[in-house]
């Protein structure tokens, strides 16, 4: 439903528009069927008309974007014109030709539904740049090129070659109207923001025409070759039998016709489609709003199959107009139908105007258009290196859709996107950042016996913490960059966490690095695999699926990197016949922390201690709970987290056998600020600070030495941590 809350501002924004839309419809549609001769070049004028009719109402109707302005557009005018050229160049013949760009306008519509349903309108909106931009200095330069023989008053269909070797034929009064309306064009916004310059433009153009008209009495002829002519009547064109006739012609064309008509009417809803949304996201910006992409292309399909069937131009959504309508006052998309009526009401009143348009004059409009499409800028491209290759994607589509087609350059461009796409993967690094095991150890608090151990075989073991994407074009720097390491090391970890998607490639690399570990009894650990990758993807799902987590293979998963290096660790220190995992419970007097106090002394502290049993995976107390205990760990060991809302919770430390947690919170008298969890079946003293400050009052000596063993611990555990942050970020 349309809304008429802000009638007033939407009726004026609409007409604006209108004002400004239908002189560069009546361009584009001339442009476009002047190419296929005879009276058809006036018909042109009459489809721009229509296409601004049924742009306007259509889309408003289909519920499209608020204050977006659609009509014909430069882009469909170069892809049609370079159509109809092409094809009468051919000797298809004129009726044929002009009803098959009719079913070219109704498929590109159909296709740009299709887009909306499936829900391509968030991804055509991002087209690479350079790709957008050198298409549209093609479509800008071609539209120069189209318009250089009209301007100079050669006959419609001449070659832009061509110009330069009949230069006896060029007409001064054309050159001479179409060079007043160029200079007006471009002066006109300096002159008066109020009327927009395109409409100025036309009218100096043709106040030029009629002065000129009083030295040269043949340019009052009506339907000279410097005019539009009549839209209808004995002179003109007869709507009904061209009307008729495209769908008479339908019936005539063959399945090859049709097969040639496919990849145009992709092209052309492709490109509008990029045209309208990127008009919709400029909108958006400067009204703070959010459009609909796929129900924007629904609404602007639907409107080029009306103006297909009506015979009027294809459009999309306009940034002139626009502009326009929303400088005007318009709130809503109800502008946009106005727009619409407001272009039927200027080809009843205005009929008999239009045919005095000069052609020169649409040509100068449409040059000054084509100039302002060349994407000018991106000359800055080739200031630096690394952008030197868009440029160079900028070039190529622009010389390709001059020298080849429209249609090509698109093709060309998107194939040259993926190109450099492929290399600039290639050329950086997958490897974010890369750790020897001397570098980085878990988070379990050990024993000097087992640190020592550990930091003599730290050597055998790296961590890669891999980013980006693993395909076919970086699968291979993985592997030349792991050769060295693969030649000694037993255990690597790749860290997956930063990888957006993995290929059949990449995983097949995968798999050979894990073949040459084993021939050495050695370990490939994966860890932090995405379970959702940017395409949907599950990775632990996808290297099931490729084979690459067999049973029993030597290829570890983990959920965390500490988790892989724990178990690293844990391997090394089995191999070194260390023996870690004690069955027994520590009893009150094995703990470091009372070794050397007398037994009465110990059984005075048993009566404070309370024992606890926790199965593995249960947790021993959560962020807030508790008031001022610390716990011994007698047998197990227990993970200490810092939890954070609404994201993963942090893995501090791993205390184990022979050592304590809780200490904060004993030594502040205040509730928890960790969880802590059993990661294995877990028994433990826990002793309350009240408790321990009745018992201080009549052993003070043991107290203070409880408390300063107390504090040597967690000054080692300081020292670690400052380590550990010296390592992570290098200082």
């Amino acid at each position: 439903m349309i809304k008429i809350a802000n009638f007033s501002g939407d009726f004026w924004g609409g007409t604006a528009a209108m004002l400004v839309a239908l002189p560069s419809a009546i361009a584009f549609g001339v442009t476009i069927y002047a190419n296929i001769g005879g009276h058809y070049g006036a018909y042109g004028a009459v489809a721009g008309i229509l296409g601004v009719a049924a742009m306007g109402i259509v889309v408003s109707l289909m519920r499209g974007t608020d204050r977006l302005i659609s009509a014909p557009s430069a882009p469909a005018a170069a892809v049609l014109s370079a159509f109809a050229m092409h094809y009468i160049s051919v000797d298809m013949g004129a009726d044929l030709v002009f009803s098959m760009l009719m079913i070219v306008v109704l498929l590109a519509g159909i296709f740009q539904i299709l887009f909306g349903v499936i829900g391509l309108g968030r991804l055509i909106k991002y087209m690479p740049f350079p790709v957008v931009s050198g298409y549209l200095s093609g479509v800008g330069l071609y539209i120069i090129a189209a318009q250089t023989p009209i301007f100079v008053g050669l006959p419609q269909g001449t070659h832009f070659w061509d110009v330069f070797r009949i230069l006896t034929a060029w007409q001064w009064q054309s050159i001479l109207i179409g060079a007043i309306t160029i200079v007006t064009m471009i002066y006109a916004g300096k002159i008066s923001r109020a009327v927009p310059a395109v409409i100025i433009a036309l009218l100096v153009g043709m106040i030029a025409y009629g002065a000129l008209g009083m030295i040269d009495h043949a340019l009052f002829e009506p339907n000279n070759i410097f005019v539009i002519g009549e839209l209808g009547g004995s002179g003109g064109i007869n709507f009904i039998d061209s009307f008729l006739g495209r769908f008479t012609n339908i019936f005539h064309m063959g399945v090859n016709d049709y097969s040639l008509l496919l990849f145009p009417a992709l092209t052309l809803a492709a490109l509008l489609s990029i045209d309208t949304l990127k008009t919709c996201i400029i909108l958006d910006s400067m009204t703070h709003s959010f459009h609909n992409s796929n129900r924007e292309l629904i609404a602007q399909g639907s409107g080029n199959i009306v103006s297909a069937l009506i015979g009027g131009m294809p459009g999309s959504g306009t940034m002139g107009p626009t502009m326009v309508n929303l400088s005007s006052g318009a709130q809503t998309r109800l502008s946009g139908f106005i727009e619409g009526i407001m272009a039927i009401v200027a080809f009843v009143v205005l009929a008999g105007f239009i045919a005095w348009i000069p052609v020169a004059s649409l040509a100068g409009i449409l040059i000054v258009i084509g100039f302002r499409m060349i994407d000018r800028h991106s000359m800055k491209l080739l200031r630096s290196r690394q952008t030197m290759l868009d440029f160079f994607i900028i070039v190529v589509v622009a010389i390709t859709a001059l020298s080849v087609s429209l249609i090509a350059a698109a093709g060309v461009g998107l194939m040259l996107a993926v190109v450099l796409y492929i290399i600039q993967q290639i050329g950086a690094s997958v490897v974010y950042r890369h750790q020897d095991g001397t570098e980085v150890r878990s988070k379990i608090v050990r024993g000097k016996e087992e640190e020592n151990l550990l930091n003599s075989k730290r050597d055998i073991f790296s961590v890669y913490e891999l980013h980006g994407s693993l395909f076919f074009g970086t699968a291979n720097q993985l592997y030349t960059m792991l050769q060295e390491d693969l030649q000694y090391k037993k255990y690597i970890i790749m860290d997956m966490k930063r990888v957006q998607n993995v290929d059949l490639t990449a995983a097949h690399i995968l798999l050979q690095i894990k073949d040459i570990l084993h021939e050495r009894d050695g370990y490939l650990l994966l860890c932090r695999l995405p379970h959702k990758l940017p395409t949907g993807d599950d990775m632990e799902h996808y290297f099931n699926q490729v084979g690459l987590l067999k049973h029993l293979s030597p290829i570890k998963v983990f959920d965390d990197l500490d988790d892989a290096i724990e178990w690293v660790e844990h391997k090394i220190i089995k191999e070194g016949m260390i023996i870690t995992d004690h069955d027994d419970a520590l009893d009150l007097s094995e703990f470091d922390l009372f070794k050397g106090r007398k037994e009465e002394t110990i059984e005075e502290l048993r009566t404070l201690v309370e024992t606890r049993s926790y199965k593995k995976g249960e947790v021993i107390y959560s962020e807030g709970e508790g008031s001022g205990e610390i716990f011994l760990i007698r047998k197990g060991s227990v993970r200490i987290m810092l939890p954070y809302p609404g994201r993963k919770s942090v893995h501090l430390n791993t205390l184990r056998r022979n050592n304590f947690f809780g200490e904060f919170s004993f030594l502040e008298g205040a509730p928890h600020y960790t969880d802590t969890i059993a990661s294995s079946d877990t028994e433990l003293y826990s002793i309350r600070r009240d408790a321990f400050e009745q018992f201080a009052l009549h052993h003070k000596k043991t107290a203070l030495h409880f408390m300063q063993s107390l504090a040597a611990v967690l000054a080692e555990r300081l020292r670690l941590t400052r380590s550990e942050l010296g390592e992570e970020y290098d200082v």
